[in-house]
């Protein structure tokens, strides 16, 4: 395989760090929202302590979510530059519309989409390999169901629990907890949106002849590099989104902040395991709603919610179609 010029190389590297550590700027919510409006931590506090647990997921996952998005969606051969930039600038475009807007949307997604919307521009549907594709997809519904069963199951428990205690006393035990379970949620956080940007990377260096294709797993440089760059996007923040994410779709307090971070970090370590890019958006979206809704119905406002719902169905025809143009537009730069 003849290699691709190192600039082309060098700029698609830096242009997916650049989407990492947005993914870590845009999902920072997703960590630290619960944590942030139940008062447990000051929003400074929260992102570094959110930040921290995104990077030492390093050392706690194995690179199977990496190797389902750099081995496991596309056929072989396929890839080349200007499938990696129209994915990049079609996720990227998509992530920035909906952090300008406060949306919730899922990075994750938005990368999927952007790979098939390139490849798709190229080669056609054929390209693509179904299992990949179909297991990414099933999981759009299956992370926050999962996320809202076990949100749900851990109010329920909790309550059952605590139901001789009083309300001051489970505050401040709850207080503390909810350090330990935004701790784990962030720590899944990072494992499983790491790797995907450590996966595009890997499927860059295999397509341009700098990685054998036979490699079982990426450089290191590019597994630091993509933690790194995804706890400094968290340390920034997206703080449109934390309203949205802790305050607006329920009201939380430490017992439900704890239960909806548990249930959504144990669905991402199930996720992680498994190899399955999931959105963390999604998972902790669903957590918060079942934690509501064990409450009350009423205390989830829905109207909310179906808004993010929206937004989940749209990312990954819109970030697709930016990515199309964006692999044409390629062909005229490099």
């Amino acid at each position: 395989m003849e290699q691709s010029a190192l600039w082309v190389v060098i700029l698609l590297v830096l242009l997916a760090l650049a989407f990492d550590f947005m993914n870590g700027f845009h999902d920072a919510a997703n960590s630290i929202a619960t944590v942030v409006s139940t008062g447990v931590l000051r929003p400074g506090q929260a992102v570094l302590f959110a930040a921290f647990f995104n990077f030492i997921a390093i050392f706690i996952f194995h690179l199977s979510v990496a190797a389902t998005v750099g081995k496991g969606i596309v056929q072989p051969g396929v890839v080349d530059t200007h499938v990696v930039f129209g994915a990049l600038v079609g996720a990227i475009t998509w992530n920035l519309i909906t952090w300008y807007y406060g949306i919730p949307s899922s990075s994750s997604h938005a990368l999927i989409g952007g790979i098939v919307g390139a490849v798709i521009g190229k080669s056609g549907t054929e390209a693509l390999l179904s299992a990949g594709i179909m297991k990414t997809v099933l999981f759009i519904f299956v992370s926050p169901t999962l996320g809202f069963l076990l949100g749900s199951l851990m109010m329920l428990l909790v309550s059952w629990v605590c139901r001789r205690s009083t309300p001051s006393k489970v505050d401040r035990w709850f207080r503390r907890l909810q350090l330990v379970s935004a701790g784990a949620y962030s720590l899944g956080h990072g494992g499983n949106d790491a790797q995907k940007t450590i996966g595009i990377i890997w499927m860059m260096l295999i397509a341009t002849g700098y990685v054998a294709a036979d490699a079982k797993a990426p450089p290191s440089w590019t597994v630091v590099s993509c933690y790194l760059a995804i706890g400094l996007g968290t340390m920034f923040g997206g703080w449109r989104i934390v309203k949205t994410m802790g305050q607006r779709i329920t009201k939380l307090k430490p017992v439900g902040g704890f239960c909806a971070e548990t249930g959504g970090a144990m669905t991402l370590f199930i996720a992680t395991g498994l190899g399955i890019p999931v959105s963390t958006t999604h998972t902790i979206t669903g957590a918060i709603v079942g934690v509501g809704s064990a409450q009350r119905a009423s205390a989830v406002r829905w109207g909310v919610a179906g808004n993010i719902v929206w937004a989940w169905i749209f990312t990954i025809p819109a970030s697709a179609f930016v990515a199309i143009v964006s692999y044409w537009v390629s062909l005229k730069l490099f």
